[in-house]
């Protein structure tokens, strides 16, 4: 794996601080210097650790320089130069850790079948086969039309279809296979 090293950064000319020797100890160890030097030193043991958490090097690499980009940012709150590299680590083990969690997201999400939907067309002819199926319905006979909608819609057998109506088993037939045949012609007559 090739090692990628920033260029080495030219030491600033340190103007004196107003605030004196107190700014002088929190800012030591955590100079861009400091942190270049950390970068050159530990950037193959930190790839590794990567590797370790992720599958590919691409997003390693990425890993290891976020991580850096990151602590360069905070490296006021770096006090003890002794502790860049632990939060280097800590910093790669989280963005490692963040970058499986949106894999698994994104997989989750891929992984789940779009629904099935209707074009706007499909949709359209739909509505307009139900319109005139409801009209084709109110066409028919009373007793036709509730022994239709009870056998089909409500899903009833034929024998409670007659019950529910207090008609024979032998009426429920005849409605029914008469007000399918209604249906058929009202259905196939041109709108």
């Amino acid at each position: 794996m090739p090692v990628i090293a920033p260029w080495p950064a030219a030491r600033p000319s340190q103007a004196p601080s107003p605030h004196g020797n107190a700014d002088e100890a929190m800012a030591a160890g955590t100079t861009v210097d400091h942190l270049t030097e950390t970068y050159r030193a530990h950037y193959r043991s930190l790839l590794g650790l990567a590797a370790l958490l992720l599958d590919d090097t691409a997003s390693c690499e990425d890993v290891v320089q976020e991580a850096f980009i990151r602590v360069h940012s905070a490296r006021g709150r770096v006090r003890d130069p002794e502790k860049t590299l632990a939060y280097l680590r800590q910093t790669v083990v989280n963005l490692s850790r963040s970058a499986l969690r949106r894999r698994i997201l994104g997989l989750k999400l891929l992984s789940k079948p779009m629904p099935d939907m209707a074009s706007a067309e499909e949709g359209a002819y739909e509505q307009l086969e139900r319109d005139q199926l409801i009209k084709a319905m109110r066409g028919l006979q009373r007793r036709q039309r509730e022994v239709l909608v009870l056998r089909y819609f409500a899903d009833m057998t034929e024998a409670q279809v007659a019950e529910t109506l207090g008609i024979s088993l032998g009426s429920v037939k005849a409605y029914g296979s008469r007000g399918i045949a209604a249906l058929r012609v009202a259905m196939e007559a041109p709108a």
